[in-house]
């Protein structure tokens, strides 16, 4: 069973201090990215109502003040947890959850105090899973992105890693599931600094938003952020501000908190644009980024630096596919093994045989020579048959040539 790592930089939590009004404001204040990446200005068209983001995480505590009313419910796949998934789990990330949660729809408290999120008017349901050695965290990823659609998800948050570009065969059908239903998925890239230089699922599955980092000047973090050609956007990812279990504050990096942020900004698109589904939410996020990097589309910034104003109120031209890939597509190629063979007589290409790589030069010679027993019974003896055939004929076209010299001679 393969470990899932949640996307944490641990080495740089720094607390700074209790849930009291000085201390609020302060962290009020470190929230620069707010007015920065257009968050502030998107707020004057809709501050997410009426929108559902799903943290599948180690568990959002919905009793922090900043989160107060925003937690509407939730599961725990661990076992371990609170039915309504709101107790943290986890040895080493049980804030975690709860730091995610607060940067994608905090609401803050008091008159301007606390951390609010980027859609801080958006719902929050609770998804706590396992992480770590000896975790089936594949299926309970599954089983709470499913749980996440059938509750009214409308955005997916998920702050963490397989640390492979592959994924299991479930997480395709809970995956295809909530693009069916038009919920958008976000995912965090990876952090350098903790072992993920280049990204891994669920970061590199097809129809993914996902996110890498910006240090506070708006460039690609080298320590928390990863790179990739399935990067969506770039957000923050240094110097963020987190909510913790109790009513305490942290500091901390990584792309699991520049994910967040981009889940916040999707239920603003959501909430301006209902009618939207997945695709047109991710069209608009992507295409009305600030470009940076190279052109076109970026292995450190993806399309560029996320636009939370332009993304909600731009011109932006429909799609009719997700921009981000097509999973079922890539089903259909890389699942092989389970694909139903195509009859010739539809004048579409026959399988490569299951038990040989495709484009290996076995496959090569599979598709060139006929099957084994068809040789056996039909072609060895039409083989031997026509080698006797060849030799009659020379002989008798020898011995036709030797007669006519003797006859010419006589």
């Amino acid at each position: 069973m393969r470990r899932l790592a949640v996307v944490l930089l641990a080495a740089v939590f720094v607390v700074v201090g209790a849930a009291t009004p000085a201390y609020a404001d302060n962290i009020r204040n470190r929230e620069y990215w707010l007015a920065s990446y257009g968050i502030t200005t998107a707020w004057n068209v809709t501050r997410g109502a009426g929108v559902t983001i799903a943290i599948i995480d180690t568990g959002v505590s919905g009793s922090h003040p900043d989160l107060a009313g925003a937690v509407i419910g939730g599961a725990d796949f661990t076992g371990q947890g609170s039915p309504d998934g709101q107790k943290p789990t986890g040895a080493h990330g049980s804030a975690h959850g709860t730091m995610v949660a607060a940067l994608a729809a905090g609401r803050g408290h008091g008159s301007g105090d606390g951390i609010i999120g980027a859609a801080p008017e958006a719902s929050i349901l609770s998804l706590s899973v396992g992480f770590g050695e000896n975790v089936d965290s594949d299926s309970q990823v599954a089983d709470a992105i499913t749980w996440a659609v059938d509750h009214g998800a409308d955005v997916i948050n998920m702050s963490f890693t397989r640390e492979t570009l592959d994924w299991p065969e479930s997480w395709d059908t809970a995956f295809l599931y909530a693009e069916k239903e038009g919920v958008v998925m976000v995912a965090a890239a990876g952090n350098r600094g903790s072992g993920t230089a280049v990204v891994g699922a669920p970061a590199t599955i097809p129809g993914v938003l996902t996110v890498a980092g910006l240090d506070r000047n708006g460039k690609a973090s080298f320590d928390a952020s990863a790179q990739g050609i399935t990067i969506g956007v770039s957000a923050p990812s240094e110097q963020l501000v987190g909510a913790t279990p109790g009513g305490g504050y942290v500091l901390w990096s990584g792309t699991s908190g520049a994910s967040p942020i981009v889940a916040g900004i999707a239920a603003l698109v959501k909430a301006a644009h209902p009618d939207l589904d997945a695709a047109g939410v991710i069209q608009r996020i992507i295409a009305t980024a600030r470009p940076a990097g190279a052109d076109g589309v970026d292995p450190l910034y993806g399309y560029g630096l996320v636009d939370a104003a332009a993304a909600v109120s731009s011109e932006v031209a429909g799609v009719s596919a997700n921009p981000m890939g097509d999973l079922t597509e890539w089903i259909r190629l890389n699942r092989r093994a389970d694909a139903t063979p195509v009859p010739a007589s539809t004048g579409a290409a026959m399988p490569v045989p299951e038990s040989t790589p495709i484009g290996s030069p076995e496959g090569v010679v599979a598709a060139l020579l006929p099957p084994l027993p068809l040789l056996r019974d039909v072609g060895i003896p039409l083989l031997l048959f026509a080698g006797f055939f060849a030799a009659f004929v020379v002989l008798a076209v020898g011995a036709v040539r030797h007669f006519g010299r003797l006859r010419r001679r006589g």
